[in-house]
Parts: C-alpha cells; structure tokens; sequence
C-alpha cells in the first residue's frame, strides 16, 4: 500500500473554512480510496461540488491533493489553521520550502492510523448495490 504526505480539506457545507490536515495516508490497491484519520475517502467518478473524494461513511466531500512547497495548501485561501500530524513534521519540512511550522498556519496534533478492516463492509456493500 502506497503511503504519502496530503493535506486534507472537509468541503461540504463548510465556504472553504473547513477543518484541513496536513498527514500520511494510505492508498488502496487501485489508489481509488484514500484511508486516513480514521476515515477512508473514495475518488468522486465525476466532479463533486468543491472536493475530489467522499467519505464513505457520511457522504462528505474533502479536497486531498499533494502538499504544495510554498505551504499554501488551504482550497481557495480558505481560512483556519492546518493541522498536521506531530509525526511527519520532519519529513514535511524537507519538502516545503520553509524550516519551521508557524503556529498561526499550523496546529501540531497527533492523528492516529486508521483501521482499514472496518471499511471492508462498507465498500463490498457498496461494490454489491
């Protein structure tokens, strides 16, 4: 399974101010699902309304692309600080072009593995209708 550093931005309902992170995700085998904080995101087949993927539990849309080097990540300079993952600071500072998280931009939390067996059902459900 492909792992990588995205940002992540919740779009439904939120005038680009939604929450928006900054981690490492997991791909699935065709790279059709995104699995991350606990959540897995699916590839919309067709633009959505402002994201790229749809949560498979709730429906809602989030923007997730690569990081951008300037640090500008936000969709559509959308405001609120960016929580990124305390655990891949380090590796994330090497690929942007700046040498320490700002604190009015960022917010360091701890973003926990996502479980990716409780998504099974869910998707062979949605495979089967």
């Amino acid at each position: 399974m492909q792992v990588r550093i995205m940002y992540i931005e919740h779009k439904t309902n939120q005038n680009d101010k939604g929450e928006a992170w900054i981690g490492k995700v997991e791909f699935s085998k065709t790279g059709q699902t995104v699995y991350f904080n606990n959540r897995a995101f699916k590839k919309l087949k067709s633009g959505g309304t402002s994201g790229n993927h749809y949560d498979l539990e709730t429906g809602d849309e989030y923007w997730i692309s690569g990081v951008k080097k300037n640090g500008q990540d936000r969709h559509w300079a959308g405001g609120g600080k960016v929580k990124i993952d305390e655990k891949i600071i380090e590796e994330y500072l090497s690929i942007v072009d700046f040498e320490d998280i700002d604190d009015s931009k960022f917010e360091i939390v701890n973003i926990p593995p996502t479980d990716k067996s409780k998504f099974d059902k869910i998707e062979n459900e949605s495979i089967q209708d």
